[in-house]
């Protein structure tokens, strides 16, 4: 299931020079902007409150909001961490096991500032509305039922956002949690990051001490991020194995509820009404999930047409969606869209009392 996106890179350089904010600048000058994407904010209002169970997915994007680096092209990238740029790495260069191996100050000065990076950082308020939602959807549909968190993130926003940790099915790992650098050949043990990290790295270089990096606690050899890397045979994935069990228990239960709900409404209405009022049973909202590891892009298009749902992609770049007619593209950062988004289901819910 994960092994596609393993070392995938096809975003063109082109795409990553883009002057955003300029872009953002010309568009908002025109006025039927503002008229087109207040009718796009009304319809993914609609559809989440009109939705029985909802479906987070996110990208890096979702984290700029909160002041993180979404390491778009080498350019992005560098701009977080100039020394690399002296040395002509990019990101997939240095998101590798291979420096635990053959450079360990290099791979836990990286990591070890990553890891301090994500702990310190404070999600922005658009996560405030995303569990408003959730926690909405569980009311209504039941304990269990109302939603799932789908992520590529590392950095654990949501569960700091008060989401449990057997709601979110984070693909690539977490910094969260360590394992033996030599994967299962020690052991599939992982354990809490915070047993080992911070550490001190150098702000100038971006490496660790020779002294005081983490440690396997089963063997004594050097520790890794539990994180899934470019080039990467040695992740240990079971704590992602329970994740993703998780997440099949949540997808059966709530395609179970829809072909109930289906054959109620094909007694109702018919077999062609049904299909048009079910496009409302499920809300899959993406934040920040971009085209350079499609991964978490692929995710939202498939539960959209498994489920009927209604795809809402928030995404200032890669605005695309399959099904124009039926999904809501919002042009938007993933923070002032969920905002925009919490007004106007607040003032649907005054309407309709």
């Amino acid at each position: 299931m994960l092994d596609d996106h393993r070392g995938e890179i096809c975003c063109s350089q082109s795409l990553w020079e883009i002057d955003i904010p300029a872009l953002q600048l010309s568009v908002l000058r025109n006025p039927t902007y503002y008229l087109m994407t207040s009718k796009l904010i009304q319809r993914a209002a609609s559809a989440i409150l009109s939705a029985e169970s909802v479906i987070f997915t996110s990208g890096a994007g979702l984290g700029v909001d909160s002041g993180l680096p979404d390491f778009r092209g080498p350019e992005g990238f560098w701009r977080a961490y100039p020394p690399f740029q002296a040395l002509g790495l990019s990101f997939p260069s240095v998101s590798t096991p291979s420096w635990f191996k053959k450079d360990p100050q290099f791979a836990w000065g990286f990591w070890g500032h990553r890891y301090d990076l994500y702990t310190r950082t404070v999600p922005h308020d658009g996560f405030r509305v995303m569990k408003k939602i959730a926690d909405m959807k569980e009311r209504r549909a039941g304990p269990g039922k109302g939603y799932f968190v789908f992520t590529s993130n590392v950095d654990g926003a949501f569960q700091k956002s008060g989401f449990p940790e057997d709601k979110v099915l984070e693909c690539h790992g977490s910094v969260h949690w360590l394992q033996c650098v030599k994967g299962d050949t020690c052991s599939e043990d992982i354990w809490p990051s915070s047993s080992s990290l911070p550490i001190p790295v150098d702000p100038a270089t971006f490496r660790a001490p020779s002294e005081g990096m983490p440690k396997c606690r089963k063997c004594g050899e050097l520790a890794r991020t539990n994180v899934l890397m470019f080039d990467d045979g040695e992740w240990v994935q079971d704590r992602n194995y329970e994740q993703e069990r998780s997440f099949d228990l949540f997808k059966t239960g709530l395609l179970s509820r829809l072909r109930d709900k289906q054959e109620e409404e094909i007694e109702k209405v018919g077999y062609d009404n049904a299909q048009s009022s079910l496009q409302s049973y499920v809300a899959i909202i993406e934040i920040g999930a971009g085209l350079a590891v499609p991964t978490v892009r692929r995710q939202s298009e498939m539960l959209a047409k498994k489920y009927n749902g209604t795809l809402i992609r928030i995404n200032l770049r890669d605005t695309m969606v399959p099904n124009p007619d039926r999904d809501i593209s919002l042009v938007m950062g993933g923070k002032d869209a969920l905002l925009e988004i919490e007004k106007e289901m607040e003032a649907i819910e005054r309407v309709q009392g």
